[in-house]
């Protein structure tokens, strides 16, 4: 049965639509996480009240997806008593590295870009896979994809002004941290998902994360309080949103190439755009054809990096799921 449900999830169209609805949610967290700061009115400035805010995210993330899971298994679901490192080192590159040095990052950065050095993650994944992890090979289509998706990436988020100049180690140099420790992350759910549910890893490093993160904030002295109830809907939603993708992610990447899925990342910058201008900023003026632009060539990427998967499987004389 086990063989049955991976041969499935190792689907093309499969992976195409689970890797497209995670990429989905985590675009729409952005616009959700900027509504959310505006019900709680938390201030640009107020670094420790972000942290709080996403710390009581991620640990009400994780309470979810422990919580159905124990559902799903009728017992509680825990990892194995071996698997509890593991738990901690995917903690802190997944959660606690990744969030608390992206919210302090991007308040010390030009939005675009922030979104140009996310946008890099997908890259970033493959070549951590390929060159740290060791889990596949690189080869030439894979450069070539992952160096066409940064294209889209860049032409997303170009202005006629550029990028803005300048750059800073809090502000730039924090986001390239959360960056790189996401695509660490990526390797590591790989890697660790192999000997242990990928679902209940990440639900409880959340949960671990989640609270390192709350008492950052506190400590930091951070403040989370709202009379709108709107607020602890949107808080609700984002904390949902990364229980559902976090573990479908989880799951895709037991069974199948990082590259296969890391590459769908790309696509994130671009549901994270028009979300925005839709939820949030829906007086501002849609530059669609830089947009379209991007998609195409984020399409191009994702379609050579899997070809790339495919050649490798040839080469080692296995059929590609």
């Amino acid at each position: 049965m086990q063989t049955k449900t991976n041969s499935a999830l190792s689907r093309p169209l499969v992976v195409m639509l689970l890797a497209s609805l995670c990429c989905l949610l985590w675009g729409s967290a952005i616009p959700f996480i900027n509504l959310g700061y505006r019900y709680f009115e938390i201030g640009g400035s107020d670094t420790a009240t972000q942290i709080l805010f996403g710390g009581c995210r991620f640990l009400m993330a994780g309470m979810l997806t422990i919580l159905f899971e124990s559902i799903a298994q009728k017992k509680i679901a825990l990892p194995k008593r071996t698997s509890w490192g593991n738990v901690v080192k995917l903690s802190l590159a997944q959660t606690i590295i990744q969030y608390v040095f992206f919210y302090i990052g991007v308040a010390h950065t030009v939005s675009a870009k922030s979104a140009i050095i996310q946008g890099l993650q997908a890259f970033t994944s493959i070549l951590i896979a390929c060159f740290v992890f060791r889990s596949e090979k690189m080869n030439k289509l894979k450069w070539i994809g992952g160096l066409i998706g940064v294209a889209g990436i860049v032409v997303v988020n170009w202005t006629k002004d550029g990028f803005a100049g300048g750059m800073s180690f809090i502000g730039e140099g924090f986001v390239i941290v959360s960056m790189i420790a996401s695509a660490c992350s990526t390797g590591l759910i790989k890697k660790f998902g192999a000997h242990d549910s990928p679902v209940v890893m990440s639900g409880w490093q959340f949960m671990l994360g989640g609270a390192v993160m709350m008492i950052i904030g506190l400590l930091s002295g951070g403040r989370l309080c709202a009379s709108n109830m709107l607020a602890y809907a949107v808080l609700f939603y984002l904390a949902m949103l990364s229980a559902v993708a976090y573990s479908i992610w989880a799951v895709l990447l037991r069974v199948n190439p990082v590259s296969r899925v890391a590459v769908y990342t790309f696509l994130q910058p671009i549901f994270g755009v028009f979300l925005s201008l839709t939820l949030v900023d829906r007086g501002s003026e849609a530059p669609l054809l830089r947009y379209a632009a991007a998609l195409v060539l984020i399409c191009v990427s994702i379609a050579v990096v899997n070809r790339g998967q495919r050649q490798e499987g040839e080469k080692s004389g296995l059929s590609p799921p």
